[in-house]
C-alpha cells in the first residue's frame, strides 16, 4: 500500500465544516428551507453533521436527501427519500471532488424539478478537474498528481481523517 499523507484530522475537518455551515447560512439568509443533499456515504455523514451545526445556529429548516450512484460508472441517480424539489434551495455534499463527474451526475435529478436554487459543497476540491463543475463552499483546495487519490476515512458517522496516497 502506498504511503499516506495526511491533509486533515479529525478535528480540522470539524472546523471546516463549522466554516462551511456559516457560509452556507450567509448565502442563504433569505431562505426559509434548505435539502442538504447527502451523496452516499461520506456526503450523508457531512450533510447530517452540517444540518446540526444549522439547526444549532440558525431559524433556516434544515432536511435531508441521500444520493446513491455508483461514483465510478454514474449512471442512474437514486435519491431518498423522494421529495418535490422545485422552487428548493438545494445544497449538495460530497467529501471529495476529484475530476467533478460524480457531482455532475448527482446534480442531474435536481434539474427537472426547477428547483429554486442549487448549491454544492466538498470536504476536499482537487484542483484537476474533467468536468466543469466546481463548487460553491469548499474546505480545503489542494493540487494533486493524475495519480494520487485523496480519501476521506469516516468511523461511526464521524469523519475521521483525509489523506493523500
Amino acid at each position: 500500500m502506498a504511503d499516506k499523507t495526511y491533509i486533515l484530522n479529525k478535528i480540522d475537518i470539524e472546523r471546516k465544516l463549522q466554516r462551511l455551515a456559516f457560509e452556507v447560512m450567509e448565502n442563504n439568509l433569505l431562505e426559509k428551507e434548505l435539502v442538504i443533499a447527502g451523496i452516499t456515504t461520506n456526503g450523508v455523514i457531512m450533510a447530517t453533521r452540517l444540518q446540526a451545526i444549522l439547526k444549532k445556529e440558525t431559524t433556516l429548516s434544515v432536511s435531508i436527501v441521500n444520493i446513491t450512484l455508483d461514483k465510478k460508472d454514474p449512471g442512474e441517480v437514486l435519491i431518498e427519500p423522494a421529495i418535490d424539489f422545485s422552487d428548493k434551495s438545494i445544497l449538495v455534499v460530497d467529501d471529495v471532488s476529484m475530476t467533478g463527474k460524480t457531482m455532475l451526475y448527482a446534480l442531474q435529478p435536481f434539474l427537472a424539478q426547477k428547483p429554486k436554487k442549487i448549491q454544492t459543497m466538498v470536504l476536499v476540491e482537487r484542483e484537476l478537474k474533467n468536468f466543469p463543475v466546481q463548487s460553491n463552499f469548499v474546505g480545503l483546495h489542494i493540487s494533486t498528481t493524475l495519480q494520487e487519490l485523496i480519501i476521506v476515512e469516516a468511523v461511526d458517522g464521524v469523519l475521521e481523517n483525509a489523506y493523500l496516497i
